[in-house]
Order: C-alpha cells, then structure tokens, then sequence
C-alpha cells in the first residue's frame, strides 16, 4: 500500500527551539523513527514544509548587503533539498538494506491551480 505523509516545516524546526541543524536533524530523526516501521511494510511517501527553515535562510541573507540576498524561490529549494537529505539520512540508516529504493530525494517546482 502506499501512505502519504506530511511533516510541517515547525515540526522539523520548533517553535521556540534554537534554529540550528542539530536540532532539526534530531527532529527529523524522531519522525523517522516513527516512519520507519511503516516503511518496512508499505510504499512510503513523505512531503515536508520548509516554512521556518526558509525564513532563517532570508534573515540570514537580510543581514548582508541587499542585492546578494537569494531570492525566496531558490531558497526554498535549498531547503527542501537539504530536509529531503536530512530524512534521507536519517530513515536509511534505520531501514535495512534489503528493502528496495529505500530512500529518493526530489525538489521540484509544483503548479497550483486556484481556480478549482
């Protein structure tokens, strides 16, 4: 069967807790550890916000001079791409070896329709 799960940007970085990537690789370790049994039996797909993550990146960049700032849309893929690692990290090294594709990463623009 194949099981969609969504993990909120504030649950891999929390509010309140400092922004760093030990504390959100921790995060992203404890939800693979909840996921990891599920993905032993079942397809697993997993989606994540990037919400805080992206903001931080734009603080940063906002510290420095103006026109070297990122723009918002690179540096969502930054951070997708580097959630999408940390998941990948953390649920391969509980899964074992023998289930097949374990772990993909992609980052990819998405197009919303509004209207429907």
């Amino acid at each position: 069967m194949r099981i969609v799960v969504a993990l909120g940007g504030n649950a891999l970085l929390r509010r309140g807790e400092p922004m760093t990537a030990d504390n959100q690789r921790a995060n992203v370790r404890t939800a693979a550890r909840a996921l990891a049994p599920i993905a032993r039996e079942h397809e697993l797909v997993i989606t994540h916000g990037n919400g805080p993550q992206v903001g931080l990146l734009a603080l940063q960049g906002a510290a420095g001079k103006p026109d070297e700032a990122y723009p918002l849309d690179v540096l969502g893929a930054q951070t997708e791409g580097g959630i999408g690692y940390m998941i990948e990290q953390e649920l391969g090294n509980l899964l074992p070896v023998e289930v097949p594709d374990v772990c993909t990463n992609a980052v990819g623009q998405w197009l919303a329709d509004i209207g429907t």
